[in-house]
C-alpha cells in the first residue's frame, strides 16, 4: 500500500488541514481531505501520517510506504533527525505505535509527486 500525505497550514500557526491518498498499485482506494483545527505546519504533516497509519490499519495493510514532500518529516520519522519539540515527540510515538504491527517506509517526493494529498490538505483549510 502506498500513501500520500501533506498537512497544510494557513499561517503559522493556523488554521490546519491534512490530505492523504491510499494507493493500492495503480487504483486510489481513499481520499481524505480534513480540517484538525489550529496550530503548526509541523504538526499538521506529523498529523497526516498518522491518521494515514490509523486507516492504513484500519484496511488491513501489513506494509506501507509512506510518500510525502516534507523532508523534516520523513527524516524525523526513519530516526535521522532529532525532534526538539515535545508535542511533535509526542505525535511520533503515537505513529511509532501505530507502525509497531506493520513494516512501515518513510519516502520524500518532490511536491510535484505529491499534488493530489497536497490539494487534499489545502482544500481542508479553504
Amino acid at each position: 500500500m502506498i500513501i500520500y500525505t501533506d498537512g497544510a497550514c494557513s499561517g503559522n500557526p493556523g488554521p490546519m488541514g491534512i490530505g492523504i491518498a491510499i494507493y493500492d498499485g495503480e487504483n486510489i482506494l481513499k481520499k481524505i481531505s480534513k480540517p484538525i483545527g489550529k496550530g503548526t505546519n509541523n504538526i499538521a504533516e506529523y498529523t497526516a501520517v498518522k491518521v494515514a497509519l490509523e486507516e492504513a490499519k484500519a484496511m488491513g495493510a501489513k506494509g506501507v510506504e509512506i510518500r510525502t514532500d516534507s523532508r523534516l518529516v520523513v527524516h524525523q520519522l526513519r530516526g535521522e533527525f532529532r525532534i526538539k519539540v515535545a508535542h511533535l515527540r509526542e505525535l511520533k510515538g503515537e505513529i511509532d505505535l501505530l507502525s509497531k504491527d506493520m513494516h512501515v517506509r518513510y519516502v520524500w517526493v518532490e511536491r510535484e509527486q505529491n499534488s493530489i494529498a497536497d490539494k487534499l490538505s489545502k482544500d481542508a483549510i479553504s
